[in-house]
């Protein structure tokens, strides 16, 4: 299995940035599609963007398109997220997760592996 941790969440005002990463401790990252969800309180886990395995193509949720960047760095086992003009709504934990597959998915179940997530607050 492949452990996946987190990192970079944080307190910040609406209109700021933010940049997550998720390191993968083992060798197959370059093998798996790569995608990053969020959970709010009360609400349920959703879809915020994913990335192939090479780094060559993405996808958004509409909710995210043109504010958020994701991009993976292979030789360092990394995927990364980048935020900007935060909004309150966009408080949530936010984890990442990698499918042994070309393609990412929208769906959360289609992904094997999980990190356990980091808080980003986004206050008005």
């Amino acid at each position: 299995q492949v452990p996946l941790v987190e990192s970079g969440g944080g307190l910040v005002q609406a209109g700021g940035s933010l940049r997550l990463s998720c390191a993968a401790s083992g060798l197959t990252f370059s093998s798996l599609a790569m995608g990053w969800f969020r959970q709010a309180p009360g609400k349920e886990r959703e879809f915020v963007a994913t990335i192939v395995r090479s780094g060559g193509s993405t996808a958004y949720a509409d909710s995210v398109k043109g504010r958020f960047t994701i991009s993976r760095d292979n030789a360092k086992n990394t995927v990364y997220l980048q935020m900007n003009s935060l909004k309150p709504e966009d408080t949530a934990v936010y984890y990442c997760a990698g499918r042994s597959a070309y393609y990412g998915s929208v769906y959360f179940n289609d992904y094997e592996y999980w990190g356990r997530g980091t808080q980003v607050t986004v206050s008005s």
